[in-house]
């Protein structure tokens, strides 16, 4: 999962009230109807049938598989970044964040596939949920209420990022399992991301840069929901 970074410009704290208040409201509208589009893909996907095909290519080619939906989803997340902060077009910004859920969507349904059908407790997708909502919610409140500036964070989050990238391939190329000390770490990485990007949303983005935002919120909210997520189910 990539962190995003955001072209920044006249920010949204030296803006007045109400469009300040606007852009936050924009960005927790938009966020949320990215999760509900991320819930009706994969709703999609496992009503159709798609999420079989999906899942049984990606498994079918193993670590090499692993490692191309890896580089391909880098790949579309720069694009779709791209496009989410471009300032020429509303609807190319839009349509980056489409193209961003979507293929969060696809990356997710091995997980996912995993969690229904092979974890012993049927609701575990949705215990895990809800976990993630709790942990955002917080994250979000300490944010809101605090009104600290994290940006400080940046650097830490991209040696991380890095480091994380580096431990997942090399598991991939030379078959070990990560294992759970792992993802807990990533979820405190996560965490941190979306303390990062909360912050950004009240510090650095412009009031028009909506879209672009929601987006950094969502790829962490993600995030953290896939090792929770892997925690739930490694542990059935």
């Amino acid at each position: 999962m990539e962190n995003f970074t955001s072209t920044f410009g006249n920010s949204a704290a030296n803006a007045m009230p109400a469009d300040r208040a606007q852009f936050i409201r924009r960005t927790y509208m938009l966020l949320a109807a990215a999760i509900g589009a991320f819930i009706l893909v994969e709703a999609f996907l496992f009503a159709s049938g798609g999420a079989y095909a999906i899942a049984s290519v990606i498994f079918a080619g193993g670590g090499v598989g692993w490692l191309l939906v890896l580089g391909l989803f880098m790949l579309i997340s720069f694009i779709a970044n791209k496009w989410a902060v471009s300032d020429t077009s509303t609807a190319l910004q839009y349509l980056g964040l489409g193209i961003y859920v979507i293929a969060e969507a696809i990356i997710f349904v091995p997980l996912l596939f995993f969690a229904m059908y092979y974890a012993s407790e049927s609701a575990v997708i949705l215990k895990a949920g809800i976990v993630t909502l709790g942990l955002f919610l917080g994250i979000t409140a300490t944010v809101f209420l605090t009104r600290s500036d994290f940006s400080f964070l940046g650097p830490i989050l991209s040696i991380g990022g890095f480091a994380a990238l580096g431990f997942i391939v090399a598991s991939i190329l030379f078959g070990f399992t990560l294992g759970s000390v792992f993802a807990f770490l990533m979820v405190a990485f996560a965490g941190t991301a979306i303390l990062y990007q909360t912050s950004n949303v009240l510090h650095r983005f412009r009031t028009d840069q909506h879209v672009a935002a929601a987006m950094v919120l969502f790829a962490s909210v993600a995030l953290l929901f896939w090792y929770i997520l892997r925690i739930f189910t490694s542990r059935r």
